[in-house]
């Protein structure tokens, strides 16, 4: 199937410092977004900041990529988008939910033991074995979240916050896998869109019916969600598609797996959340299970291979 060309995705080799820069405004978006909702979801209910946001990313994509939707927009487009969309909504719905109760860098860090999770997963949907580094990874995520939810004078505790953040991940996980299996030979900015679309209308039908309207509308929650809806979720994914279209899979994924270190910097600096010497281990231990299981150590075993001058 030939893809149709749009002005926006260039099929030309982007300069590697573009790319990666692209990657890395892309983490460092998505990384602040942690604080900005945490401050939204004091004044409006979850579903609703998550209804706007995605509604309106939707709404932004779908006239950036008209051209690509008008002519794929059939049957087979909307069924995965819609299947797609329902698990992007669980994911985000769980790990929203906990950021109530929650600190934004918890959130961002246990949010991302995702990509440990998704080769276990797609081993049991498509029969692709972990490897060793996988096995690793989870071992090593296992004992940072232990870490991050020991409480000084209080043992192992994980709190109804860090548990629904938890099992966000797990459903971020099965939206990859998803998206990986339903995604092959598809243009993936209309199933994007769809997904997207999706989403906003789950959304919208449970803050409907669960939860209470907004308690006000002041300049500070229109700028936040402003910008969990223009930047941490339309320009931040076309970031990530133009970044990763021209950088290496492993320098790609150790870029985008910073999100959770700038989340949890953006935290300590904006709010209250403080460090413990047991909590940043448990981070550092996440992280590097992250950056395990997505990059294999590649650019460790490049970087032996290349002949001496």
């Amino acid at each position: 199937m030939k893809k149709q060309r749009e002005p926006f995705i260039h099929d030309r080799p982007a300069h590697p410092f573009l790319a990666e820069g692209a990657l890395f405004a892309a983490a460092l978006i998505w990384g602040l977004s942690f604080v900005l909702l945490k401050s939204a979801l004091s004044t409006w209910p979850a579903h609703f900041i998550l209804a706007v946001r995605f509604t309106g990313a939707a709404v932004l994509l779908a006239v950036v990529f008209r051209k690509r939707l008008r002519a794929h927009l059939r049957l087979e487009y909307l069924w995965r988008g819609a299947l797609m969309g329902v698990f992007l909504f669980a994911a985000f719905s769980v790990q929203t939910l906990g950021l109530l109760t929650t600190d934004p860098g918890k959130n961002a860090f246990l949010t991302a033991i995702y990509c440990v999770m998704v080769p276990f997963l797609h081993w049991a949907v498509n029969r692709t074995r972990p490897d060793r580094y996988n096995i690793a990874a989870a071992f090593l995520c296992i004992a940072g979240v232990g870490m991050v939810a020991l409480r000084p004078g209080f043992g192992f505790q994980v709190l109804p916050g860090d548990a629904l953040t938890l099992l966000g991940g797990f459903f971020f996980a099965v939206h990859l896998v998803a998206v990986a299996t339903y995604s092959r030979g598809r243009d993936p900015f209309v199933l994007t869109i769809l997904q997207f679309a999706a989403t906003a209308v789950c959304c919208w039908l449970v803050w409907g019916l669960f939860e209470p309207a907004p308690t006000g509308i002041n300049i500070q929650v229109v700028l936040e969600v402003g910008y969990l809806t223009l930047f941490a979720t339309a320009i931040a994914l076309l970031l990530q598609s133009v970044g990763q279209k021209h950088t290496n899979p492993a320098a790609a994924a150790l870029i985008l797996s910073l999100e959770a270190v700038f989340g949890t910097a953006a935290s300590v600096l904006f709010t209250d959340e403080r460090m413990t010497p047991v909590k940043i281990a448990g981070f550092l231990l996440i992280f590097f299970a992250v950056v395990l299981s997505e990059t294999k150590l590649r650019f460790f075993r490049r970087r032996e291979a290349e002949p001496l001058p």
